[in-house]
């Protein structure tokens, strides 16, 4: 295959176009234009171009997943259902996800810890915390770990309850309606019991 032409791109700072002769358009860094020896008029075999190809589709998984990290933080499994979304091969995401954790880019630890402590700090339960690491990729070996990062729940359940105050909570439709959006936000039954009964005595001393 002969390459037509190579030219810098104009979008994108370090990225070089080559024109097929057959009109096929390849993106690829300077390292590879360097790599493969690429110019204007060079025959490519069958075996050069596969490899081209296969780097090309890497390098751009790569600053697909840089560009898409650096605007917010995700779990690698989140970063390649992104990429693949956006056009990726499955294996080349996912060696791209995997190379933004080898350098640190990526952490699914971290990103764990920060979303128990946002979502716990939001007024939200246990289960409805990990039900998050669940839906964000994270795996769950990861999650004891992060969810040591909890609020207490009584402490969280407690300031809920107070801000319910306006409501009569001794009246029972109320203080359902209270249990029941307790537990929608994740807290377990027992929980949210002993906080209800807290804040009953809590009434009585005052």
């Amino acid at each position: 295959m002969r390459i037509e032409e190579v030219k810098k791109s104009e979008r994108k700072k370090g990225r070089f176009l080559v024109k097929l002769e057959n009109g096929d358009l390849l993106r690829v860094t300077e390292e590879e234009l360097v790599r493969f020896g690429l110019r204007a008029g060079m025959e490519l075999d069958g075996e050069t171009l596969e490899a081209l190809r296969a780097s090309a589709r890497t390098s751009s998984a790569r600053v697909a997943a840089a560009n898409i990290i650096g605007s917010r933080a995700l779990s690698k499994k989140e970063l390649t259902r992104r990429l693949v979304k956006k056009g990726s091969e499955e294996a080349d995401a996912q060696a791209a996800a995997d190379w933004l954790e080898d350098i640190g880019a990526v952490n699914d630890a971290a990103y764990a810890a920060s979303l128990v402590r946002h979502y716990g700090g939001k007024g939200y339960g246990p289960a409805r915390v990990r039900e998050e690491l669940r839906r964000r990729g994270v795996d769950r070996e990861l999650w004891d770990e992060a969810m040591e990062e909890m609020p207490d729940p009584a402490e969280i359940l407690d300031r809920l309850i107070r801000k319910r105050r306006q409501g009569d909570l001794s009246d029972p439709g109320e203080r359902r309606r209270t249990c029941d959006a307790l537990l929608r936000r994740g807290f377990g039954w027992s929980e949210v019991r002993a906080a209800m009964g807290r804040y009953a005595e809590m009434v009585e001393d005052d």
